[in-house]
């Protein structure tokens, strides 16, 4: 086996990435502390093609170096749009028809490997601070929580690998139904 080159690759320009098709999945992040967890998720949603990202409360914005490091330039790629009142977005979004999702662990979550995102249906993924998690009251306020299955002792994950593993799994279920 040979490494690819970026050459190889076959990347999209930033562009290209504008005009292509996007799964219909936005991305809030609810008071997230971490610059780099922040770009990190930016590049994770350029990978998966996601619609747009939401950055709420005290979540910084771009254009910032420490997000930059993670973000490799998605910043660039992936639309984003700073809302301070993530409640009010979350209301703003169910109003255009999406279906809000929080990532937390909660009494009748239903667990990632059982979820079955509806065919047409627009979802907006919640994942919440590195301490606290989705603020309860955002929590009261979606349609449904969604929980990363885990069976070690600690029962979480830093928000970047969560976002990863939970965009990853819905991209998955998505696209690959669609060919």
């Amino acid at each position: 086996m040979k490494k690819l080159s970026l050459e190889e690759l076959n990347r999209i320009s930033v562009d290209e990435f504008k005009k292509t098709d996007k799964i219909p999945i936005v991305v809030v992040l609810d008071n997230i502390r971490s610059l780099n967890n922040i770009g990190s998720v930016f590049r994770t949603s350029d990978a998966f093609l996601i619609a747009k990202i939401y950055l709420c409360g005290i979540t910084a914005t771009p254009p910032h170096k420490d997000i930059h490091k993670t973000a490799l330039g998605a910043t660039n790629s992936v639309a984003w749009e700073y809302i301070e009142n993530t409640l009010e977005l979350v209301n703003k979004l169910k109003s255009d028809g999406y279906i809000v999702a929080s990532i937390e662990q909660v009494e009748g979550s239903v667990m990632l490997n059982e979820f079955r995102p509806k065919p047409n249906t627009k979802y907006a993924i919640i994942l919440g601070n590195e301490v606290k998690g989705v603020r309860q009251d955002v929590v009261n306020n979606s349609d449904l929580c969604i929980e990363i299955p885990q069976f070690g002792t600690k029962h979480s994950l830093n928000i970047s690998i969560a976002t990863g593993v939970v965009l990853w799994d819905i991209f998955n279920k998505i696209w690959y139904k669609k060919g």
